[in-house]
């Protein structure tokens, strides 16, 4: 059973496009789809980890949005960041799912019981996930692949419920 998910942002819950205003404020855009996916994933009682390492006001604001349990910026090592939050949450490594996609996500990836990249993902990233997406990051993807979990678990009759 996949009790936490593992997202990765800038290529992943966002193209992967950085932009700034004229005062110098970051700018990202995220896909409302994502958001709904991940909202429903929380509410069937899962929890979400975002492990990036870029920093970003913006992207606190997203997770405080969805009520994202455990958020690590600027973070050099995701599988270590992932090994303390699992220390702390008494969740092991085979109940977790990642999606990644540059070569930074790979030494994570490789050890989770799920892994899966967008559509867009770096070749090395789609040559050693459990699934490629067919969604582009910033564009579906992470919604893709909550859907496919919650297909394989058998949660989506909890799920509608949720919803209906």
């Amino acid at each position: 059973m996949i009790k936490l998910i593992v997202l990765d942002v800038d290529g992943t819950l966002s193209d992967g496009s950085v932009i700034y205003s004229d005062s110098g404020e970051e700018i990202k855009s995220f896909n409302v789809k994502d958001g709904l996916g991940i909202a429903a994933w929380i509410r069937l009682g899962r929890e979400v980890a975002i492990l990036t390492g870029r920093e970003s006001k913006l992207l606190e604001k997203r997770a405080e949005e969805l009520k994202i349990t455990y958020l690590r910026q600027g973070v050099e090592d995701k599988l270590k960041a992932l090994e303390e939050i699992l220390e702390s949450s008494k969740i092991a490594l085979n109940e977790v799912a990642a999606i990644g996609d540059d070569l930074n996500d790979l030494k994570l990836l490789r050890h989770v019981k799920m892994s899966f990249a967008p559509r867009d993902a770096a070749k090395k990233v789609r040559k050693n996930v459990t699934k490629v997406l067919k969604k582009k990051g910033g564009r579906g993807a992470v919604r893709e692949m909550i859907d496919k979990i919650i297909k394989k678990e058998y949660l989506r009759a909890k799920m509608y419920e949720i919803f209906f």
